[in-house]
């Protein structure tokens, strides 16, 4: 599904090379769960960026389903993301002026998902998030762990292909944190490739592959 080779990533200032990613060599198979775990500043981040086309490397290949990425346009990788990857952001991301209920359908709007169908799928994730209720607020008027739950039903509403997720319980308290990870260990047991960031070890281990990164190079 995805083959990294010699990925890079580095900020230039005049003459000086800050490399936040060095040589990253990495194959993964469809329907992994796969952890990336590291300290503070390792790449952890940058490399689920760059794995969900939101940031471009410095040097190197990347290949989804055999396809040439580092050689894409902006359009087609804006594309491509939409179509296969859910993205769990550490900071939400909602959109402020939309409410639960439309953040929630933004994905099938981009698939073109027909209106009746669309409602009646945002219904069922809200009533399985227990968000019912919520549906008409804006993301201001959530607490921090209702955000992060809506932006995990909008990451998992169209079904993608592959689920990229930035420390997706970092804001969550247990109870609802456990509630998460079966729900991705689920997903992934039918078909859903997953990806995620963590530096908790109770959540490395729904995985079957863990990541360690260190000074931006693989471990």
């Amino acid at each position: 599904m995805i083959k990294l080779n010699n990925i890079e990533k580095y900020y230039s200032n005049k003459l000086i090379k800050t490399f936040v990613l060095r040589q990253i060599n990495l194959e993964i198979k469809e329907g992994e769960f796969i952890t990336i775990m590291g300290p503070s500043g390792a790449g952890k981040s940058t490399l689920l960026y760059i794995l969900g086309m939101l940031d471009k490397p410095s040097g190197g290949e990347y290949y989804f389903f055999d396809e040439p990425v580092h050689k894409m346009s902006d359009k087609k990788l804006t594309e491509l993301h939409k179509s296969y990857i859910g993205f769990v952001f550490q900071q939400y991301h909602l959109i402020d002026e939309l409410t639960v209920f439309e953040n929630i359908e933004t994905p099938l709007l981009y698939q073109k998902v027909k209106g009746a169908d669309r409602k009646g799928l945002v219904a069922d994730i809200l009533d399985r998030f227990n968000m019912v209720a919520k549906k008409d607020l804006f993301p201001n008027q959530l607490s921090g762990g209702q955000q992060q739950l809506a932006a995990i039903a909008r990451a998992v509403i169209a079904k993608p292909k592959l689920i990229l997720a930035d420390e997706p319980t970092g804001n969550l308290h247990s109870d609802q944190g456990k509630e998460i990870m079966d729900m991705l260990k689920k997903l992934n047991e039918q078909g859903t490739t997953i990806i995620q960031v963590t530096h908790s070890e109770a959540n490395a281990a729904y995985g079957n592959r863990i990541i360690n990164l260190k000074d931006g190079w693989l471990e």
